[in-house]
């Protein structure tokens, strides 16, 4: 499986539609087999397909402390994110769904276990410790082609996880961080690895070679992602 990079000049801190636009991307042009890259987002909340933004999404809360909001093309719930997660980006031929996710888990729990930390998944396509979900995964096709990308939780900001998607007020005050610490788990407290060791450590675990995407490549990614960015699409249903 080839590891998709980009080139160092000409990309900057990109928004998280952007790598959404770069898996469509790979998924249309690329020839290559299997493919796989990891990034890392400022603070986002990323909702699904079918999702309605107002009922998913406390948007003034998101204003008020600058997370941006982006509509995915994949099913599944709201999740936010930031710099403290990994964001995993999976692209193969087939349509086989079952087997491309099944392929897709066994990856990341392999991962994991090389590091000595005792994962599972679960018939939601979420990779547990113990009863504790550390990642969750949502997929979508292309012709001939299936994407599916994950949240790997090393760390988080939880008070922005609480609120920036929309529970009630009396869900947060009865239940509040703990309870939403009950239920997930950061890598951190199982590795000793920091986050970019643990990055280095997934791609040399699944990854032989890489491609290195061109600047033309760039400005290709760069007019897909001008259809997740647009007022229709985010705000559709």
């Amino acid at each position: 499986m080839k590891y998709i990079t980009l080139p160092e000049t000409g990309v900057g801190d990109t928004h998280l539609s952007f790598y959404l636009a770069m898996e469509e991307y790979v998924a249309r042009y690329l020839d290559e087999p299997d493919c796989f890259f990891m990034w890392q987002v400022k603070p986002t909340v990323i909702f699904g397909r079918n999702q309605v933004l107002q009922n998913e999404v406390n948007v003034p809360y998101c204003r008020e402390h600058g997370i941006e909001i982006f509509r995915r093309k994949s099913g599944g719930g709201c999740v936010y994110a930031d710099k403290d997660n990994i964001m995993l980006s999976f692209i193969s031929h087939g349509d086989n769904v079952p087997m491309t996710f099944n392929r897709f888990m066994t990856m990341v729990i392999f991962v994991l276990q090389k590091l000595g930390v005792k994962a599972a998944g679960t018939t939601h396509n979420d990779v547990m410790i113990g009863d504790k979900k550390i990642c969750g995964t949502a997929f979508y096709q292309l012709p001939g082609r299936s994407i599916v990308h994950s949240t790997m939780l090393y760390d988080t900001n939880m008070e922005h996880m609480l609120n920036a998607i929309t529970p009630s007020a009396d869900k947060l005050q009865k239940n509040g961080v703990e309870s939403v610490r009950q239920r997930i788990t950061f890598l951190k407290e199982h590795i000793s690895l920091n986050i970019e060791e643990l990055k280095s450590f997934i791609r040399q675990t699944l990854c032989k070679g890489e491609l290195l995407l061109t600047e033309a490549d760039v400005e290709g990614i760069k007019e897909i992602e001008k259809s997740y960015l647009s007022r229709e699409f985010i705000q559709r249903l």
